[in-house]
């Protein structure tokens, strides 16, 4: 009776679906089944049944849905999971080829810490939910994989999963199967395109030839942060490791803006837009010394300058980690952003962000590609998230790392504590998209040579 159940289960998929080829199964219900919400509900089941183990953290799910507008920016949260919401991550893409019902997609995936499937077993409960960073209301009436009807746990086959990179169940909107990165991506890069690779090996922050370079450390005063704070170019020191010069962002704060020193690197010229950026960087959770606690904000970012309030030729493409939480979120969070334009007062921002709440601790490889389709962004060689065409640079930028606080609130405490971040290196290669492979071998080719610095970027 079984096996005959599962048959009838299996025939009712589309014909064009793929159907459990590794035993996973996705089980969908809604708690939110109007034609309009304040959020989407889509709450989840992944279900193994085959008869081997399967690691969750080679499991992708992605739930298809018809953005509000072109503009909109989306949120995930995780209400609940019998997984643990901090095992659970959520980041937004946009589908290559739209469809009536779908232009981006839900992404979920699980870290180690989640497990793995048994044979025969499930992943309990994941309730999730996605909203307009606006909070406006969204209309899911017209989503792909929204079922009004579908108020109990069942097989869904408009949601998809993939083991690995290859789908194994459920059918994708129309030409959009979904696809990672290839497992063995070609690994010689281009030989020609302009070039800024900087290893950073420098004495320190008063070395001319930082300055010859084309990078300056900042010292004036202003944002982003703390009011009161200053940005001390003395804290950005250069040392040796594992044979590399390595760069050290020091923040630190005594509870006070008068004594907060944040600290940021950017180069002088505005002159970088579409291509490959990359770094290596080390996040951390935790001071060098005194109390933790403090909103502080890791990055490595491109940007322009704002015009005027909600010009339309402002642009920025953000990694940004939160080791303790910040603007609304109560714990650690990478978020990567690509902005559209924003007005600073009253604070309105057109933009389109993915995120992955757990901790990134550590040294991480990440690259940003910008094309004329598209914004694409990987850690550690896993594709991370893509923003649209909506978000495409109008005027070349700068490209900066930064260290620096949200407020004061995280860590109430006078006594005295420093922060770092750390950064290798960093790439970009102007009008050409490459591989996080690509990069690593283009890295390592300047690195076998001895060169440490090469800019070969035409002035904009």
């Amino acid at each position: 009776a079984a096996v005959a159940l599962a048959a009838t289960g299996l025939a009712a998929l589309p014909s064009s679906a793929v159907a459990a080829a590794d035993g996973i199964v996705v089980q969908y219900r809604t708690s939110a089944s109007g034609a309009s919400a304040d959020q989407s509900e889509p709450w989840l089941k992944v279900r193994n049944a085959g008869s081997t183990s399967v690691p969750l953290s080679s499991v992708k799910v992605r739930y298809y849905f018809k953005a509000d507008s072109a503009s909109a920016a989306y949120r995930f949260a995780c209400s609940w999971a019998v997984k643990g919401c901090a095992n659970i991550t959520g980041t937004f893409g946009t589908l290559a080829n739209p469809t009536a019902t779908a232009d981006r997609y839900l992404e979920i995936g699980f870290t180690p810490g989640a497990g793995s499937l048994a044979p025969g077993a499930d992943t309990g409960d994941l309730q999730l939910r996605f909203h307009q960073a606006s909070w406006a209301s969204l209309i899911q009436s017209d989503d792909y994989s929204f079922g009004p009807e579908r108020t109990t746990y069942g097989d869904w086959s408009k949601v998809t999963a993939q083991v690995n990179g290859s789908l194994v169940w459920g059918q994708a909107p129309g030409g959009n199967n979904p696809t990672d990165p290839p497992t063995n991506p070609p690994t010689d890069p281009p030989g020609d395109g302009a070039r800024l690779f900087d290893d950073f090996n420098y004495s320190s922050h008063t070395d001319p030839k930082i300055s010859a370079n084309g990078w300056s450390v900042r010292s004036n005063s202003g944002g982003p942060g703390v009011p009161g704070a200053t940005w001390a170019p003395e804290n950005v020191t250069f040392a040796s490791q594992s044979g590399n010069s390595v760069m050290n962002l020091e923040t630190s704060t005594a509870g006070t803006g008068a004594s907060t020193k944040h600290t940021e690197i950017l180069t002088k010229s505005m002159k970088f837009k579409n291509g490959t950026y990359a770094s290596r960087v080390r996040f951390s959770d935790a001071p060098r010394s005194g109390p933790d606690g403090d909103r502080i904000v890791q990055t490595f970012f491109t940007i322009n300058d704002l015009t005027a309030p909600m010009a339309k030729d402002y642009a920025e493409y953000d990694f940004e980690y939160l080791p303790n939480g910040g603007w609304g979120e109560p714990a650690n969070i990478l978020y990567t952003t690509s902005w559209d334009t924003y007005r600073p007062d009253p604070w309105e921002a057109v933009n389109q962000h993915s995120s992955d709440r757990r901790s990134y601790a550590g040294w991480h490889d990440l690259v940003v590609t910008i094309d004329d389709n598209q914004i694409t962004y990987y850690v550690d060689g896993q594709h991370f998230g893509t923003h649209g065409a909506a978000f495409l640079p109008e005027r070349p930028m700068s490209i900066n790392f930064n260290q620096w606080l949200i407020d004061l609130e995280g860590q109430p405490s006078t006594t005295p504590r420093a922060y770092d971040q750390q950064v290798d290196y960093v790439l970009h290669v102007k009008d050409q998209v490459l591989t996080p492979a690509q990069v690593n071998a283009m890295v390592g080719s300047y690195r076998s040579a001895g060169k440490t610095f090469e800019d070969t970027v035409p002035g904009s």
